[in-house]
């Protein structure tokens, strides 16, 4: 059955990849024009569409998704989003169901460039890329992204495993990100977020996907990062979530 699915999956990956293709070429523009003509709200509503045009474009491969988002999460507030990180196709979800929260993410230096839409929103639209090679760096910009966070009260997503789970078993924690973030942003809340699924996707790397993965997300209720110490936060931040991926 395994190998009938693969089969099965070569000529939907194909018309997947198609439409996902057309999808960054056709957005990149459009956000060009949305951020340097009309500003940052347009460009937010942009790239909210194209998240969702890129869900949509998942639904060729028979993917559907499952999400319980909490509904203690306050308004108006810095939050960090942290989450288990299972695979490329996590980003939309998180950017999508959690659009009212403003999402901006902790990324690597290479997908900056050479990759349309995405590079361009990883640039421009708040969040900040990290050289892995350079641990200065990192925390500079992770101090300057806690300023961003606290002034406009928007929210950051970090996956603080650091590499992607290719087998959905969850990884230790690296906590220096989330030290920074949580002693940086006092006034702000912690939600954790459980991803099941995803890794499927990517069972077989980038070619083909698999079909028929039912993605779940979970967004747990928020935690005062202030009612905490910060090694006791992140130690109930990974529990949280690893409770809720599925073993």
């Amino acid at each position: 059955m395994k190998a009938l699915s693969k089969i099965i999956s070569y000529p939907f990956t194909v018309l997947f990849y198609l439409l996902f293709g057309i999808t960054i070429l056709v957005f990149h523009p459009i956000q060009w024009i949305s951020f340097n003509w009309f500003g940052y709200s347009a460009h937010k509503k942009t790239v909210d569409c194209f998240n969702w045009t890129i869900i949509r474009c998942l639904h060729a491969l028979g993917t559907t998704f499952h999400v319980d988002i909490n509904t203690s999460i306050p308004n108006n507030v810095p939050i960090i989003i942290v989450s288990n990180h299972q695979s490329m196709w996590d980003i939309s979800p998180i950017s999508w169901y959690l659009r009212k929260y403003h999402p901006k993410f902790i990324s690597k230096v290479e997908l900056g460039k050479g990759i349309p839409s995405v590079s361009f929103n990883l640039r421009h639209g708040g969040s900040i890329l990290i050289d892995r090679k350079n641990p200065r760096q990192a925390i500079v910009e992770m101090v300057k992204f806690s300023k961003y966070l606290q002034k406009f009260r928007r929210s950051g997503v970090i996956f603080p495993e650091g590499t992607r789970s290719k087998t959905g078993v969850p990884k230790p924690f690296r906590r220096s990100g989330l030290q920074t973030l949580f002693k940086k942003v006092p006034d702000g809340y912690v939600v954790p977020v459980s991803i099941n699924n995803s890794w499927k996707l990517q069972r077989w790397g980038m070619f083909p996907i698999q079909m028929g993965v039912r993605l779940e997300m979970t967004a747990h209720p928020a935690i005062k990062i202030a009612d905490y110490d910060v090694e006791m936060l992140i130690d109930k931040v990974e529990e949280t979530i690893t409770s809720k991926i599925h073993k």
